[in-house]
C-alpha cells in the first residue's frame, strides 16, 4: 500500500454535548474562532463547524452565529471550513441549510439517510444541569427522527453542490447510507473523488467495532469503487482515537474533535480541540504517516479554493 499523507478533520463543537458536560466545550463565537485556529496549527487541514448561541451554548443554525467566527478563521488560517448541514435532528431542512448557502463553503457535510440519532441516554449521567434546554433537547431525540429524504439529499446536492461548487463530506451512519451513496454515485449525480466519512456510535446508527468499520469499507469498495473515493473515520465518544488509528493503517484519514467526543484516551476531559489533534498526529507519524496541509487537502478532493467562499460578513 503506498502511504498517503493523511488528512485531519477536527470537528470543533457539534450539536451533541451540551455545555454541562464539559467547561471546554467551545460555545460563543470568539470559542469557536480560537478553538478552530488552534486545531488548525496543531494539524487539522479541515475544520467542520456547527454553530452555537453564545447567550446559553444552545446548538444553533442562526447566518448570525455563524458570522460570528467564520471571518476569523478564514483570516488566521488556511484550513478548508467544512460547514454542517446536518444542523441538529431537531432543526427543519431549511434552517439547517442556511449557514451553507450564505458561507457557499469549500465543502459541507452531507448525511446520507434519515435515522433515529439517540442522544438521550447521556441524560443519564447528570444530575444538574447548566440550562434547562439541555436535558429537554436529550429527552426530546427519543421521540423525532434525523430526517435525511432521498429528495433532500438531492436538493441539497443540486443547492450546494451543483450550484455553488461545495464538495461533500458524505456522512454514512449505517451500512443503507452507503448502499444510497452507491445509488447517486451510479447514477451520475455524483462524481469522484467522493469524501466519505464512515460515523461509528451514534446510538440508531453502526456501532463502533473494528469489525463494523472493515463492513463499511468493504461495502464502499464494493459499491463504489477504492479508486472513487477517499475515505475518513469518526469514532464516537471513546472510540474516536482507536477507530482513527484503524482509519490511518487502512489508507485513509481521520475525524477527531469536541463534536464526536469529549475525552482522550485516557478518559480524562479533552481540554481543547487541538490537544485531540495532536495525539492523533502523534500516532499517524509514529506510524510513519505524513500529515496533509489544506493544500494537498484540497487538491485531492477536488475544492474549489478559499477564495471562492463567502467569508465576510
Amino acid at each position: 500500500m503506498v502511504k498517503k499523507n493523511i488528512i485531519i478533520t477536527c470537528a470543533i463543537t457539534g450539536s451533541i454535548y451540551t455545555p454541562t458536560m464539559s467547561p471546554h466545550l467551545p460555545v460563543s463565537g470568539s470559542e469557536i474562532a480560537q478553538a478552530s485556529i488552534d486545531a488548525a496549527e496543531a494539524g487539522a487541514a479541515i475544520i467542520h463547524l456547527h454553530a452555537r448561541d453564545p447567550k446559553d451554548g444552545r446548538p444553533s443554525a442562526e447566518v448570525d452565529h455563524f458570522m460570528n467566527f467564520i471571518p476569523q478563521i478564514h483570516q488566521a488560517t488556511d484550513a478548508v471550513l467544512n460547514i454542517s448541514t446536518g444542523g441538529s435532528s431537531l432543526m427543519s431542512l431549511d434552517q439547517r441549510l442556511a449557514p451553507a448557502r450564505h458561507i457557499k463553503p469549500e465543502m459541507c457535510s452531507l448525511n446520507m439517510g434519515s435515522m433515529n440519532f439517540g442522544i438521550f441516554t447521556l441524560k443519564d449521567r447528570y444530575t444538574e444541569w447548566q440550562h434547562d434546554w439541555e436535558p429537554a433537547l436529550l429527552d426530546a431525540t427519543k421521540k423525532t427522527t434525523f430526517q435525511n429524504t432521498y429528495e433532500d439529499i438531492e436538493n441539497i446536492i443540486e443547492d450546494l453542490g451543483v450550484s455553488n461548487g461545495a464538495k461533500f463530506e458524505f456522512e454514512c451512519y449505517d451500512m443503507g447510507h452507503i448502499e444510497t451513496l452507491g445509488f447517486y454515485f451510479r447514477k451520475g449525480t455524483l462524481k469522484a473523488p467522493l469524501y466519505i466519512q464512515f460515523v461509528l456510535g451514534v446510538m440508531g446508527g453502526i456501532g463502533a467495532t473494528p469489525e463494523n468499520l472493515m463492513t463499511m469499507k468493504a461495502a464502499a469498495d464494493r459499491l463504489i469503487g477504492p479508486e472513487n473515493y477517499h475515505f475518513s473515520v469518526l469514532g464516537a465518544a471513546s472510540q474516536q482515537i482507536p477507530l482513527s488509528t484503524m482509519a490511518v493503517i487502512l489508507g485513509g484519514n481521520v475525524r477527531v474533535g469536541l463534536e464526536d467526543s469529549l475525552i482522550m484516551p485516557d478518559r480524562n476531559l479533552a481540554v481543547s480541540n487541538a490537544e485531540q489533534v495532536r495525539k492523533i498526529k502523534t500516532i499517524i507519524e509514529e506510524l510513519g504517516y505524513g500529515v496533509a496541509g489544506p493544500d494537498e487537502a484540497r487538491e485531492r478532493l477536488g475544492l474549489k479554493g478559499r477564495d471562492k467562499i463567502n467569508a465576510a460578513r
